[in-house]
C-alpha cells in the first residue's frame, strides 16, 4: 500500500516537473523571438560572469554561455518552433494525465519516447551530463506512466 502511494506521488511530482518544463519552454520560445540575439548573449554573460570569474570551469555557467552563443547564431526560428510545439504538447498531456484521461497515457509515453530516442542519438555524438540525466529522467517518467496506465486502465478511468 505504501509502495503504491509512493509511486503515485512520484508520478504526480514528475508530471508537475514536466509541466514546469513545458511552461519554461513556452517562455523560452517567446523570448527567443522577442529578444535580439545580442540581448540573449548579454543576459547570459551578465548572469554567469560572477561565477565564471570565480571558477572559469563552472559547468552550468559555461553551458549557459554556450547555449546563448548558439541561439545568437541565427537558429532562432527552429528553436522557437521546437520550444513552442514541445511546450504546448507537454502541457496538454500533463494536464490530461493529472485529470486521469486514459487516452493521454500512451500519448505521453510515445511523445517522451520519441524525444528520448533523439536525446540518445545526441548523446552518441556529443555526450553531456545534463542530457544524460534528462534522458534517465524521461525513461523514469515513461516507466511511471506505464505503471499508472496499467492501474488506470484496469480501474476504468475517464476516457
Amino acid at each position: 500500500m505504501k509502495y503504491t502511494r509512493l509511486l503515485d506521488n512520484t508520478f504526480e511530482l514528475s508530471l508537475i516537473l514536466k509541466g514546469i518544463d513545458g511552461v519554461l519552454e513556452l517562455v523560452g520560445a517567446v523570448l527567443l523571438v522577442a529578444l535580439p540575439p545580442s540581448t540573449i548573449s548579454s543576459v547570459a554573460r551578465f548572469v554567469t560572469e560572477h561565477e565564471l570569474s570565480r571558477d572559469s570551469r563552472d559547468w552550468v555557467s559555461r553551458h549557459i554561455v554556450s547555449l546563448a552563443h548558439h541561439l545568437a547564431s541565427g537558429t532562432n526560428w527552429f528553436g522557437f518552433a521546437y520550444l513552442l510545439s514541445h511546450g504546448v504538447v507537454k502541457l496538454v498531456l500533463v494536464v490530461a494525465l493529472l485529470r486521469h484521461r486514459l487516452w493521454a497515457y500512451p500519448w505521453m509515453m510515445g511523445f517522451i519516447g520519441i524525444f528520448t530516442l533523439y536525446q540518445v542519438y545526441r548523446l552518441g555524438y556529443s555526450f553531456s551530463i545534463g542530457l544524460f540525466v534528462l534522458t534517465l529522467f524521461d525513461l523514469f517518467i515513461i516507466w511511471l506512466t506505464w505503471l499508472e496506465y496499467r492501474k488506470a486502465h484496469g480501474s476504468g478511468a475517464a476516457a
